[in-house]
């Protein structure tokens, strides 16, 4: 009924390997996931991921990993972020890894932050590394913070630094259209 263990120097890399094959049957685990015990570091091997047809007016916030193939409506808070090409999200983002393929309005905050062919991003980037990919599409701000991170902490920082720098941001390029005009 029950399996045999492998021995340590035996190495299982698939589920099942053929119908016929004694030496790894569909119930025996590869040697990854039976090295691996569960308890607070199981979170981040696993993301949470939230579908395409699924539609999240409000805040969303995770301790680990998130992947997102549908649409947010609010701001997003986690330790680690995919935005897959479908994503939607409108409204800020903050975490320390995070990779952009999909399509963002509002500012992001992270250490690393790429931004891979596909993706749209408009709005501020606040970021420790930031790698722009050919095809990537980027319109705002970018700030490199040795700790971008810090910045968002503080209770209630996020909701109104956000806004003006929005705001800044437009009233800036009217002034900077209008200089030549007041050189002359």
């Amino acid at each position: 009924m029950f399996t045999n263990k492998p021995e340590s120097d035996e190495n299982v890399t698939k589920l099942g390997g053929g119908l016929g094959d004694a030496k790894t049957p569909f119930t025996e685990r590869p040697m990854t996931y039976a090295a691996k015990s569960p308890g607070p570091r199981a979170s981040k091997m696993v993301p949470s991921i939230i579908g395409e047809d699924l539609t999240i007016i409000g805040n969303v916030a995770s301790k680990g990993e998130i992947q997102i193939d549908g649409e947010i409506q609010g701001d997003i808070r986690c330790s680690s972020l995919l935005l897959s090409d479908k994503a939607q999200v409108r409204g800020s983002v903050v975490a320390e890894d995070i990779v952009v393929r999909g399509h963002v309005v509002g500012s992001i905050r992270g250490l690393r932050i790429t931004l891979q062919a596909p993706c749209h991003v408009e709005g501020d980037i606040f970021h420790q590394s930031l790698a722009i990919e050919q095809g990537a599409y980027f319109e705002g701000k970018s700030r490199r913070s040795d700790n971008p991170l810090a910045e968002v902490k503080a209770p209630g920082a996020t909701s109104p630094k956000l806004a003006p720098s929005a705001e800044s941001s437009s009233s800036v390029s009217s002034p900077s259209i209008l200089s030549p005009v007041a050189a002359e």
